[in-house]
């Protein structure tokens, strides 16, 4: 049985990608643990204890972490998830409480216990997972893998032109991560859209089960389907963190990715959060990012329709 921790900003499509790991039967969830991002940090713990409740399975310790990006301060997405993260459905009335220990802590504390068997999800900003890294590097050596929904992957960026959301909120927590040696994984936003996103006809199987999980995750992302629907006048949700953890589970929805440097840039304020993807393609330039060698595997296309499919069949079961 794989074990993971999953780091979470807990907005709506989080609370989906949670679900999928707690409804798993491939996955031991050994903790999750909170971090501003999305929504403030008090938030994101009473969503995620929401969901822990909704989905009815698994039941793992719930930390919070971090309150503030390591340098900057917050920016939050409430416009797109709504002002609690979760539709403003009046959905988040969580029985459940967190525990009392740090989520870097916890996180440490979890690798020691199972060295070489943790694999970890990170589907927002990465300041708990730097602060471990700053921590006990050691330990954090100790991670098997780190799956991260991040970056623009080859893209444009959602936050800025150039800059995607969950590197954007704390990119010097980023490049810790990206520099610690800890082998990763890349999802990017890029990845994610077009028909990785549900639509009509995806939701309202969801709503017409009669699953109170599946019809929680249309009803908490409707600030996201309405964001969508004034953006492009589309009737999607496209669901980042879904896919990231859909990457972690079925290995085989991945058809192409890449080994490749990644540089986050944390300078240049209109670059900040940018991070540029190098493939190892020949550069007119042979120095710079063409010496250095890769830091991780990014994700070029996947399998869509095999995604959706796997995804609905989990939340309806």
């Amino acid at each position: 049985m794989r074990k993971i921790i999953i780091d979470t900003d807990t907005g709506s499509d989080d609370a989906v990608a949670l679900m999928m790991a707690l409804k798993s039967t491939d996955l031991q969830v050994e903790a999750i643990t909170t971090v501003c991002g999305n929504v403030p940090v008090e938030l994101a713990t009473k969503n995620a204890l929401m969901t822990i409740e909704v989905s009815n399975r698994q039941k793992p310790p719930l930390y919070v972490g971090a309150d503030r990006p390591l340098m900057r301060e917050l920016v939050t997405a409430v416009n797109v998830h709504g002002e609690d993260g979760m539709g403003d459905c009046n959905l988040i009335h969580p029985t459940f409480y967190p525990e009392d220990k740090h989520a870097v802590d916890a996180i440490l504390d979890i690798i020691e216990r199972n060295p070489g068997e943790i694999e970890i999800l990170t589907i927002g900003p990465v300041t708990n997972i730097a602060l471990a890294i700053l921590k006990a590097p050691e330990t954090m050596k100790m991670v098997k893998h780190i799956y991260t929904m991040g970056t623009s992957g080859f893209g444009p960026g959602n936050t800025t032109p150039v800059a995607e959301f969950n590197v954007y909120v704390d990119a010097e927590a980023y490049k810790i991560m990206l520099n610690s040696g800890i082998p990763t994984t890349i999802i990017g936003f890029d990845v994610c859209l077009g028909e990785a996103a549900l639509n009509k006809d995806d939701m309202d199987v969801l709503l017409s089960s009669g699953k109170k999980e599946a019809a929680f995750s249309v009803h908490c992302n409707r600030s996201l389907l309405e964001f969508n629907l004034q953006r492009s006048n589309e009737h999607i949700v496209d669901l980042p963190d879904a896919v990231a953890m859909g990457v972690l589970l079925w290995n085989d929805i991945v058809l192409e990715d890449k080994l490749c440097y990644c540089y986050v840039c944390t300078t240049e304020e209109a670059a900040y959060g940018q991070v540029i993807v190098n493939d190892g393609s020949k550069l007119a330039i042979s120095d710079g990012y063409a010496g250095h060698a890769p830091n991780a595997t990014v994700c070029k296309t996947i399998d869509n329709q095999l995604f959706k499919k796997r995804l609905i069949e989990l939340l309806v079961s």
